[in-house]
């Protein structure tokens, strides 16, 4: 029943961790690549907090928040729910967001991050799944909300 679902789920796994062995194997931490001009970097850090590294070196409750929402992100939103392919690929690429930088974490104790935007944070591809899984499933659920008003 959740075969795409999981499927989906190891292929962004894989990207996510396959794009930080690059970084990883061909980088120094703390270093950085110009990759358009002053705005886009790949820089290599070492991330031991939470988004913006807010909350820095609270490894252990990062690990309990992560499998908690895990579980809930399963039991609310997936569970015992036929889904289409969309919702597959998209619960994938956020499941496999979430799990990839919790791979990071409980084996390395921090998320190593290296997509460097001026003016924003440096973050990881795992993010990257998270933040776009997010709006395709908020911009998903406002028209279908939309679309059973109006049949009514």
């Amino acid at each position: 029943m959740y075969k795409k679902l999981c499927l989906f789920t190891v292929l962004f796994i894989f990207i996510d961790q396959v794009s930080k062995g690059i970084i990883n194997t061909f980088m120094h931490l703390n270093n950085s690549i110009k990759v358009i001009g002053d705005f886009l970097n790949i820089t290599y850090v070492h991330n031991y907090g939470a988004a913006f590294s807010m909350f820095e070196n609270a490894r252990i409750i990062f690990i309990i928040i992560t499998i908690i929402a895990l579980n809930l992100i399963y039991f609310y939103l997936i569970k015992d729910k036929k889904l289409n392919n969309l919702q597959s690929v998209t619960y994938g690429m956020l499941l496999g967001g979430i799990i990839g930088n919790l791979v990071d974490r409980v084996l390395y104790g921090y998320v190593l991050d290296f997509i460097d935007v001026k003016g924003f944070a440096i973050f990881n591809i795992a993010d990257s799944f998270i933040v776009i899984s997010v709006i395709i499933l908020i911009v998903q659920e406002v028209f279908y909300a939309r679309g059973n008003s109006r049949r009514k």
